[in-house]
């Protein structure tokens, strides 16, 4: 692995985010910030970060770059965990089963739902009055 970069696109509900791994010395950043800068929750880092230990890498042997937009905190969180691990899937094909049983590989599908006519929102009803 020379200067070469690895890509991953992960999405999550509006979210959408670009992940870029190459080899260097551990520096994460996310549109242009530290990652936990950027990700101020608590876990949030921790959580986006659990791919390595299980694809059994070092994160100080990579550097990361991220581009993420739309959403919120939450969808922004899983859109950067599922670009990180397709980025690791595609520097090396043999992480994908452990990926893929830990549940990193899956785009959670769930959006939310639209609002239907007379309620308010998509399924709360107006509170009914008999008089």
């Amino acid at each position: 692995m020379d200067n070469r970069y690895y890509e991953g696109v992960g999405r999550r509900k509006q979210s959408s985010a670009r992940v870029r791994i190459m080899a260097g010395s551990g520096n994460f950043t996310v549109n242009g910030k530290e990652l936990k800068a950027y990700f101020t929750r608590l876990g949030d880092a921790a959580e986006i970060t659990e791919a390595f230990p299980i694809a059994n890498q070092s994160e100080e042997k990579f550097d990361v770059s991220v581009l993420v937009q739309g959403g919120g905190v939450t969808g922004q969180r899983d859109a950067v965990k599922l670009g990180l691990a397709r980025a690791l899937v595609e520097m090396d094909e043999e992480l994908r089963p452990t990926l893929r049983h830990s549940g990193y590989l899956t785009r959670d599908p769930r959006v939310k739902e639209r609002k239907k006519p007379g309620l308010k929102r998509a399924r709360k009803a107006p509170t009914y009055t008999k008089r």
